[in-house]
């Protein structure tokens, strides 16, 4: 009897304690509606105080609880630059801290030399006015885990699905909320110095490459116009023409060789002349004025610069 009673207890024990586990992870969000919006910011203009770090995301932890303990008050943010699927994680940057000010809003002048006698950097970016946005309940410590594993994937299918451009994504921490963002205009804004070096380097090298691109189409430009706008070539034909004619009759001995060389001359020096008389004409413009060709040239390739 006494071993059934124990059973029950424990029994009783464990329900009461799955029961507890369950209803705490659905007070902090587990079975939460997550609703993505494309609209306006939940922020406005910011200010904020930061430290940069490249490495993993889990290892920002410890950012997010020194930038709290300096600001208690203040809301936290974390700015992530990289997709951790696509970028090895030691090579991950993010940008972590807490907001001074929003809006027009003045930062406190003590709070804001604690932060940088603590080595924060303060950075602002404007208030864009469409983001891909979303939130997240943040009733508990657990919140913030079930928010990231819960957000992500559908922010990534949102965006993905619609095609948009959205970078970088941030993480606002209000008191009872979570607020997910990617702004969808004026991106460069968002990136702080320490990541912008890497980024101009990009932004460089993709200028050369298409500079080089731009100089190959200007210089196949400038050959086929060349060959469409000077007459030479069609001279040179004619003649080469002539001349491979002229060698077969002679070497066949033909009795009418000089017929036929003679009808031959007649030819060239018709088509001589209609190629002279052809090129005069595109060479004139609506008020029969001649034009030099090779400044009609030069102009095309100009235009194209």
């Amino acid at each position: 009897m006494s071993e059934w009673m124990s059973l029950c207890v424990a029994v009783s024990l464990f329900v009461t304690l799955v029961s507890l586990l369950a209803g705490y992870f659905v007070y902090s969000g587990l079975l939460s509606d997550i609703i993505i919006l494309t609209g306006s910011p939940p922020i406005k203009k910011v200010t904020f105080v930061y430290k940069f770090r490249e490495g993993p995301y889990k290892k920002c932890v410890d950012l997010f609880k020194e930038a709290n303990s300096i600001g208690p008050q203040l809301s936290c943010i974390g700015i992530f630059y990289d997709n951790p699927k696509q970028v090895p994680g030691p090579q991950c940057r993010c940008a972590v801290g807490s907001i001074v000010s929003e809006g027009e809003d003045k930062a406190d002048e003590e709070l804001l030399k604690r932060y940088v006698t603590s080595g924060f950097h303060v950075f602002s970016f404007p208030e864009v006015t469409h983001v891909v946005t979303t939130s997240f309940p943040r009733k508990t410590i657990f919140s913030i885990f079930l928010g990231i594993k819960r957000v992500y994937p559908r922010l990534e299918s949102y965006i993905k699905e619609r095609k948009l451009c959205a970078h970088p994504f941030l993480e606002i921490y209000r008191e009872d909320l979570i607020h997910f963002m990617a702004p969808l205009a004026r991106q460069g804004d968002f990136y702080v110095p320490e990541v912008r070096p890497a980024e101009r380097r990009l932004s460089e090298q993709e200028e050369l490459d298409s500079d080089s691109e731009i100089s190959g189409a200007e210089s196949n430009s400038e050959y086929s116009s060349g060959t469409s706008i000077l007459p030479s070539d069609s001279r040179e034909t004619s003649m080469a023409a002539s001349s491979t004619r002229s060698e077969s009759v002679r070497d066949r001995g033909d009795a009418n060789s000089n017929v036929r060389m003679s009808r031959e001359r007649s030819l060239v020096k018709a088509d001589w002349e209609q190629t002279d008389q052809e090129q005069e004409e595109l060479n004139k413009d609506s008020s029969g004025v001649s034009l030099d060709p090779v400044p009609q040239f030069l102009g095309v390739v100009g235009g194209e610069e």
